[in-house]
């Protein structure tokens, strides 16, 4: 049924693989649309009762946005762009099932933002976080509200400003991975907290997660407003596409 993820149910447990190893699981929209069904389908799915999201291969969860798909765009595809990611988030935070990050590998852009809205984040000592996005072009708008609701105002400064990738260290320390397993124990870890939390009251769970979104709603909503008019603004200078083309140049170039 997909072609850009996996899905697959472990008893009370729903799986889902972004499944492009070979860009580093880099997402373009139809493989965010694949994301909204998925959760939408598990969601509706009574004997599931935990969500576990990972990345396949051993070298990324995520690289974030493929950069072939947003060094087209104008301003109204980036408008566009925002609502797309809206759907995503917006169908992520209201998941009343808990939702587990099993991180394989790096999780960089848009990827760390995902990785951020998961409930609980579990990782090895390989991994590295951030946000990147200022070095290929991207403004940030729905990554520093996330940022900031969790680790606070300098250290969003940081990440954004910077682009640098922490390493797991570094993220368990600020309190953005919950635990560091060794490499080849990430998913069983995962799952044992994935049946451990789908045993516990689905009501109590469904309420809690209802006032965590509740508690962030009102940044969530002012972030969107504030993408629109920033990548609007960003797309109509035409820098993103010139930033985007040098870092894939320069990206080949290495590669050759």
């Amino acid at each position: 049924m997909f072609k850009f993820i996996l899905t697959e149910v472990r008893g009370p447990v729903g799986i889902i693989t972004l499944n492009r190893p070979e860009i580093l699981n880099a997402w373009n929209a139809a493989m965010r649309d694949e994301l909204v069904v998925a959760f939408d389908q598990f969601e509706n799915q009574n004997g599931v009762r935990a969500i576990i999201l990972t990345g396949a291969g051993d070298r990324a969860f995520g690289a974030g946005q493929d950069l072939n798909e947003t060094k087209t765009f104008d301003a109204d595809r980036a408008e566009e762009w925002v609502a797309e990611w809206e759907r995503l988030y917006h169908r992520m935070r209201t998941l009343s099932k808990p939702l587990i990050i099993a991180l394989n590998g790096v999780a960089a852009g848009s990827a760390f933002q995902v990785a951020l809205l998961g409930d609980f984040r579990i990782g090895h000592a390989g991994v590295r976080m951030g946000q990147p996005e200022i070095n290929s072009g991207i403004a940030s708008t729905t990554g520093p509200w996330i940022m900031k609701e969790m680790i606070g105002l300098a250290r969003t400064m940081d990440l954004t400003l910077s682009g640098r990738l922490m390493d797991a260290e570094e993220s368990h320390r600020i309190g953005l991975i919950n635990r560091i397993v060794p490499q080849d124990r990430v998913m069983a870890e995962s799952l044992a907290l994935a049946e451990e939390l789908a045993a516990k009251p689905p009501v109590a769970m469904r309420l809690d997660k209802q006032r965590f979104r509740e508690m962030t709603e009102a940044g969530f909503r002012d972030a969107l407003a504030a993408g629109v008019r920033i990548q609007r603004e960003a797309y109509a200078s035409g820098e993103p596409a010139r930033m985007m083309e040098e870092f894939l140049a320069k990206r080949a170039a290495k590669r050759a």
